[in-house]
């Protein structure tokens, strides 16, 4: 990574990397909190039986299930700003790439979901349109932690100290990306 050539000045890469960090950041709280809300969901699907779209753990996890995709493609157009962080062929970054698609098809569990429902009226927690969103939230974490290590190893390539000044841990990052973290002892 260090071969490729910023198109744009340093600084202003730092302040919109710096800008993608907090975004990602932001975007996996709300992750976060949908998973709570998902385990609520399916602690009341043990309890009541069957529930409906407009039971409150529901609206939670609906309306966050709604944000995430649509965050994260604002990332992903605000990403086209920083030229290096651009994937294959010019392309998205492949992190960007999975959690966009793991995110849409747990939007897509849940209209299959509530048909489902419609249908088949008992409340199984191991029915597969709940395969279909514990798969898409899988794929989109594992993009989602992929680009966020990305753009961290991109801002540390930068020399940005991200975490503090301490020069100890400032050797520990470097030696961290380096691959030679576990090479010596550490006091």
């Amino acid at each position: 990574m260090a071969l490729i050539p910023s198109l744009i000045p340093k600084e202003l890469e730092i302040q919109r990397l710096k800008r993608i960090y907090v975004m990602i950041i932001v975007m996996l709280s709300v992750t976060a909190s949908a998973d709570l809300g998902y385990f609520v969901d399916t602690s009341l699907n043990q309890t009541i039986i069957r529930d409906s779209a407009f039971t409150p753990a529901n609206w939670w996890l609906y309306s966050s299930l709604i944000a995430l995709p649509l965050g994260w493609g604002i990332i992903a157009v605000y990403d086209r700003r920083v030229p290096v962080m651009r994937g294959p062929g010019n392309a998205l970054n492949t992190g960007l790439k999975m959690a966009i698609i793991g995110y849409l098809a747990s939007m897509f569990a849940i209209g299959v979901n509530e048909l489902w429902h419609f249908w088949f009226v008992e409340e199984i927690f191991a029915v597969p349109p709940h395969w279909i969103f514990n798969m898409g939230i899988f794929v989109a974490l594992m993009g989602s932690l992929a680009y966020l290590v990305r753009v961290y190893a991109r801002l540390v390539e930068l020399g940005v100290e991200m975490p503090a000044r301490n020069p100890y841990l400032a050797e520990m990052y470097k030696l961290a990306l380096e691959g030679k973290l576990y090479s010596r002892s550490i006091p």
